[in-house]
């Protein structure tokens, strides 16, 4: 279910709320993100949240299919189609019969196998090779892409009128370096995990190797996550991870401050911020102006022309 799924950046909500609503209805659904981000969880979420979630859920890997056996591995094939073709084969379409069929990396189907996918779309029905005639299969398609598929359109490896029957509702899962403090919770998830699994005391991380972790960008995303994780889970069981403790990679420069502060989607008004701040700094020095400064980042005179500026008692 989407439980699986850890997340509260408004982000990454927002695409679990839209991915319940889609997930009980019939319809095609495009999911769009990088390499590692979890679309094929997703995709998962998505069928047992349907009223599929009994029947088949069958995978494809349209990247890892050679150009020649494409349309057999979808459509299938009868006996004596082609040389070597020995026994009548179910393809994934007919496979998935009743259920779901997940094409993951589906910009990496040869054009020539788009048409006819597109023709299943449009009429429910497949045609095996060396098939007489057509049959008709019950199966909801969930689509992905690490791709731009706008690029490979233009590219003409692409079909467009495929990717407008594909991307009905279309879901981008946001990358890790885009879900703020997601990255902390996913942390101590794994850590957890990866303990239990492997029977051995967890380790935990202190603030400053949370921060660090924060700030990098996780080019593997959550799958380049995970692993960081079992690999230290197992090497550091039951202490207190610190920021030197940390890989190198981990620590390199090309690592990214994170916001301090997210901005709402509705916006919210930087002056009554600005107004708040200045009085809970207050507030917590007693009125000692000189520690409210220090607290806020600010000099003494610049605090005290803000105090002026904005009339605060």
């Amino acid at each position: 279910m989407f439980e699986v799924l850890i997340g509260q950046s408004p982000g990454f909500e927002a695409l679990i709320r839209s991915a319940r609503l889609v997930a009980a209805t019939d319809v095609t659904v495009l999911i769009v993100g990088e390499t590692g981000t979890g679309k094929e969880l997703l995709a998962q979420a998505l069928q047992q949240c349907s009223l599929r979630a009994a029947k088949p859920f069958v995978t494809l890997n349209c990247a890892a299919l050679p150009a020649s056996v494409a349309e057999s591995e979808l459509f299938g094939h009868r006996r004596g189609a082609f040389t070597g073709a020995v026994s009548d084969f179910s393809g994934r379409l007919e496979t998935a019969d009743g259920g779901t069929l997940f094409l993951d990396e589906i910009n990496s189907l040869p054009v020539p196998v788009q048409a006819k996918l597109l023709r299943f779309l449009d009429s429910g029905e497949i045609q095996p090779i060396g098939a007489r005639s057509p049959q008709r299969v019950d199966v909801r398609i969930i689509a992905a892409t690490n791709a731009n598929l706008h690029d490979k359109i233009e590219s003409g490896d692409f079909r467009r009128d495929l990717y407008y029957r594909l991307s009905v509702v279309p879901l981008e899962i946001p990358p890790l370096r885009d879900r703020g403090s997601d990255v902390e919770l996913l942390l101590h998830h794994f850590m957890r995990h990866f303990a239990q699994a492997h029977g051995i005391p967890p380790a935990v991380f202190d603030r400053g190797a949370i921060r660090r972790l924060s700030a990098y960008p996780w080019p593997g995303n959550i799958r380049e996550l995970r692993n960081f994780c079992e690999r230290l889970a197992i090497l550091m069981a039951g202490r207190v991870i610190e920021e030197k403790d940390l890989p190198e990679e981990t620590l390199r420069s090309g690592a990214r401050a994170m916001p301090l502060f997210t901005l709402p989607d509705e916006g919210f008004e930087l002056e009554r911020m600005e107004v708040d701040f200045i009085r809970q700094a207050l507030q917590r020095t007693n009125g000692n102006r000189t520690r409210a400064a220090k607290l806020l980042g600010l000099t003494r005179d610049q605090l005290n022309y803000r105090i002026q500026k904005y009339g605060i008692d």
